[in-house]
């Protein structure tokens, strides 16, 4: 339980740090740009205490707030919708002045997640990408020992004593440096009883262990279990070239990802109408697998950060370096609540020589906070389930 505490606490401090993080961007290209900061609050409102010093970096008689909710922050531009008017004002600004505005905070997080990476490639970046980047010629590659990840029931492992977290250091005359190795190692050896050396609590042991023949290993393998292994890639001059190089491409597999999820999530939803009932089972099978792969902020606070919290400060800063850069790309979605739905409905009206009223304004955002909110909601049931 102290555990899940720590974590969430964890989590909620990372997320608020990122968000505000994301309208710090926003305020300090408005204010460079000549646009009013009128607030600036940490969390959401109601508000806790307040500041409003006469000078500040966002401009003058700026409010600085500390607010009860504690999930992000906010920014407040005077006259901040399109059609506002008046010197000063976000809707008296130019075109490309509130583009600029908008993808500040996208940059923001962009850049943290670059400088992150940055720091872990110095330390030991973890491989999460089959194909992640990497520079041969400055790039350092850390491999752990492969490790019993699963042990199949029956399998000569479980006869033998192996456990979950063993180390399987050498089997038969082959030293056991990548799973890849160790699949090849018991194939070569099927059917036949072999020495295999392994470290349990920093001891090694060694046993002999009869492995299955090819007969027997298509139901449970040759050896009986699954393995994995973690790789950290150690960079020292080219650590910022790695960092933006990851973030990039991590840009882009998360981009796919959403994709990805779209598609499944409408035709699932389409399909369980439709067709046949293989492809109606077909379409619930996607709605399910995309139930499992998402998760709100309970899957994020309440099972991610604990699971990281005693994994070391590397894994908290991977974890946040991959939220900040999935903020960037959430804000770049044409979604109405967020930047990048303001920025295609602002570029939209003006495409079609539309006036975007504060009416409009305000009902179009509205409608994209709807959506959200019932996401997030059933998302946050989903992980509900999932906890429990």
């Amino acid at each position: 339980m102290m555990m899940l505490i720590l974590g969430v606490i964890l989590g909620l401090f990372v997320l608020v740090l990122l968000v505000v993080l994301h309208e710090l961007g926003h305020a300090m290209v408005a204010k460079r740009n000549g646009v009013v900061v009128e607030e600036f609050g940490i969390g959401f409102p109601p508000r806790a205490k307040k500041w409003q010093p006469k000078k500040s970096f966002l401009g003058k008689n700026v409010i600085f707030s500390l607010n009860w909710l504690p999930l992000g922050g906010f920014v407040k531009l005077k006259g901040e919708y399109d059609s506002a008017e008046g010197k000063g004002t976000y809707g008296g600004a130019t075109f490309w002045v509130k583009t600029k505005i908008l993808l500040a905070g996208v940059l923001m997080n962009w850049l943290t997640a670059a400088v992150l990476f940055t720091i872990l490639a110095l330390v030991g970046l973890p491989k999460i990408l089959p194909n992640q980047v990497q520079l041969p010629f400055d790039t350092a590659v850390e491999r752990s020992p492969v490790t019993v990840a699963r042990v199949t029931p029956g399998s000569p492992a479980e006869k033998a004593g192996l456990k979950t977290d063993d180390q399987i250091i050498k089997i038969a005359q082959s030293d056991i440096t990548t799973p890849g190795v160790l699949s090849a190692a018991t194939k070569a050896n099927a059917g036949k009883k072999v020495a295999v050396i392994y470290r349990r609590d920093n001891t090694e042991k060694m046993i002999d262990i009869q492995l299955n023949d090819a007969k027997k290993a298509k139901s449970s393998g040759y050896l009986g279990v699954a393995s994995r292994q973690t790789e950290k890639l150690h960079s020292t001059w080219s650590a910022p070239v790695l960092g933006v190089a990851t973030t990039a491409q991590l840009s882009y597999e998360t981009l796919r990802g959403v994709g990805d999820l779209l598609v499944k999530s409408v035709g699932g939803f389409i399909g369980q109408f439709f067709g046949s009932d293989e492809s109606r089972q077909a379409a619930r099978a996607d709605l399910a697998a995309v139930g499992e792969n998402v998760a709100g902020p309970i899957g994020i606070l309440g099972v991610l950060f604990p699971s990281v919290v005693n994994s070391g400060l590397t894994q908290i800063l991977l974890l946040a370096a991959i939220i900040s850069l999935t903020l960037a790309v959430m804000n770049v979605l044409p979604i109405p609540a967020l930047d990048g739905g303001r920025w295609f409905t602002m570029a939209g009206f003006r495409l079609f020589k539309k006036k975007l009223t504060r009416e409009r304004e305000e009902n179009i955002q509205a409608a994209g906070m709807l959506v959200l909110l019932v996401l997030t909601i059933l998302v946050t049931v989903s992980d509900v389930r999932k906890f429990f």
